[in-house]
């Protein structure tokens, strides 16, 4: 094709090139963006995102959500949605199928681009790099080199169970560790996930280390990980009972369950012990504050894109 060509068909919306799927992209306000994707879906469709068209900029507008909490009743005012298809579909009439199907009179403006076969391990890999959590703790995925050998390095490759490092939450929790274990104390991580708490705990010189889910995947990724890194940890289902109290009780989980689980959490706790409880908007500081009195009086010990961390000493 002819560069006045390819720059024709860049206007009209068509792909200037083969590849192994074509991305539609288009832009819809809240009232039709969910019921475009499901048609979009139906019109044959691989895959639907949405996302905020406005993210970045000081109109974004995040969106939270866990179980117990209300739904969301619109999405963004502005949203961005992005459809996959065949290289060869006929991708404008699933177009114009879809916005009939929506509601919509024609179907909206939007553009394509071709996306490539693609080695999805490696780009999967080049989101994951070392993290480094103080001067002495980095979490390193398997496939990077250690930045700095002689610090703690926790080897961890993201997977089935929650916990790379990398999320505010936990990135919260393992400051707060690093800050509070000094060698010996006895740790329980609550909703351990990937075992990634418990295992900076561990290699931080915590003397015992029990970490307990309630997702049967999650224990397994904790065990592996535990032997991955040569770290000793006590691992137990949730329905498990856990026998003793700790010095340290971390819950990186999200405020209903923290909430749910205070009367629990607060005795593994022993007198003059530490609690940290992540996983909290900063909306929801009052409830979890509210539940885990009069055992603790809970501090906001850090804060990070609107997720905070509560901390506190066992009276």
């Amino acid at each position: 094709m002819s560069e006045s060509g390819e720059q024709r068909a860049e206007e009209q919306g068509e792909p200037t090139s083969a590849g192994g799927w074509i991305t539609v992209t288009l832009l819809a306000d809240s009232a039709n963006a969910e019921a475009l994707s499901d048609a979009l879906l139906e019109a044959g469709a691989l895959s639907v995102d949405i996302e905020d068209a406005d993210a970045g900029t000081p109109d974004e507008k995040p969106q939270f959500g866990e179980p117990g909490m209300p739904v969301a009743v619109e999405l963004w005012p502005h949203s961005r949605i992005h459809a996959l298809f065949d290289r060869d579909a006929d991708y404008a009439t699933a177009m114009a199928e879809a916005a009939e199907q929506a509601g919509l009179t024609a179907p909206p403006p939007y553009t394509t681009s071709p996306l490539d076969e693609q080695n999805w391990v490696r780009i999967t890999q080049a989101q994951f790099e070392p993290i480094p959590v103080s001067k002495r703790l980095w979490i390193v995925p398997s496939w990077h080199d250690q930045p700095d050998p002689a610090a703690i390095n926790i080897t961890l490759d993201p997977g089935m169970a929650f916990g790379t490092g990398s999320h505010p939450t936990t990135r919260l929790c393992l400051e707060w560790l690093d800050s509070v274990i000094r060698g010996g104390e006895t740790v329980i991580d609550y909703g351990c996930g990937s075992g990634i708490l418990a295992l900076a705990a561990a290699k931080l010189g915590a003397a015992r280390v029990t970490g307990t889910d309630i997702d049967p995947h999650a224990m397994d990724a904790a065990r592996y990980n535990a032997e991955r890194n040569g770290a000793t940890l006590e691992l137990l289902h949730s329905r498990e009972n856990i026998d003793h109290t700790a010095d340290v009780v971390v819950a990186n989980i999200l405020a209903n369950p923290l909430t749910v689980l205070a009367p629990l959490l607060c005795g593994l706790t022993r007198s003059g012990g530490r609690i940290a409880l992540s996983g909290i908007l900063a909306a929801q500081t009052d409830m979890v504050r509210a539940a885990y009195r009069p055992a603790f009086e809970l501090e906001v010990a850090g804060e990070r894109e609107g997720w905070v961390l509560l901390t506190g000493t066992r009276v």
